[in-house]
């Protein structure tokens, strides 16, 4: 059974606590970790790229020529694909890039990349974040307090609104809820810090 200490607040340790192993001690399928970072980055992609056709082109309503007698070929309008200014064919138009890979796969990169953190010592457990106001200078003082000073993934319970405010704003951090980790996020950032109730709802999701 995984296992990672705890701290406070202020730095100090407040014990251990034991992981599930099923969620954070399994090894690691990079394969399967590979086709969730494509698919996350697919469904990030916008796909609002557009051009004009030859019915969208302005212009062209008029037969340039008279089809016979004039030794040149016979065109119909000025807006045609070959003409300069013509519609294009065959070019981007607004569409979807995300897919779904199946749930047991899905799961099975979370969990994947949960363990790497967890063998590589980059998983910081504290017992709660709580602030009387959401302060960033206060949440950076955590930061230094927990000896982080390289791009770090806060994993909070989902009700606990005051510290995402006070983390929101560092440059170096990114904030997130125990229901909404995400295989790119973990892999994006050097370390995870998450408090002990967070912890536990990521395993009851993902048990």
């Amino acid at each position: 059974m995984p296992t990672v200490a705890l701290f406070k607040q202020d730095g100090t340790q407040n014990g251990d606590i034991t992981l599930n192993e099923e969620i954070f001690g399994i090894e690691p399928n990079e394969s399967v970790v590979y086709d969730a970072i494509v698919m996350q980055r697919a469904s990030l992609r916008q796909g609002t790229h557009a051009v004009k056709n030859r019915s969208a082109v302005r212009g062209g309503g008029r037969k340039p020529w008279r089809q016979k007698g004039t030794g040149r070929a016979r065109q119909g309008s000025i807006r045609s694909p070959q003409w300069r200014g013509g519609g294009i064919v065959f070019g981007p138009t607004p569409r979807s890039y995300s897919y779904k890979l199946p749930k047991k796969v899905r799961r099975l990169a979370i969990k994947s990349v949960l363990s790497e953190k967890v063998a590589e010592n980059n998983l910081v457990a504290v017992d709660a974040l709580s602030f009387d106001a959401p302060k960033t200078k206060e949440f950076k003082q955590v930061l230094s307090n927990l000896s982080i000073d390289s791009k770090v993934l806060v994993v909070l319970e989902t009700e606990n609104e005051v510290a995402g405010l006070a983390a929101r704003n560092l440059s170096n951090v990114t904030v997130t809820t125990s229901n909404n980790v995400t295989v790119l996020d973990v892999v994006a950032n050097d370390k995870i810090l998450a408090t002990q109730t967070a912890l536990t709802q990521i395993e009851e999701v993902l048990a």
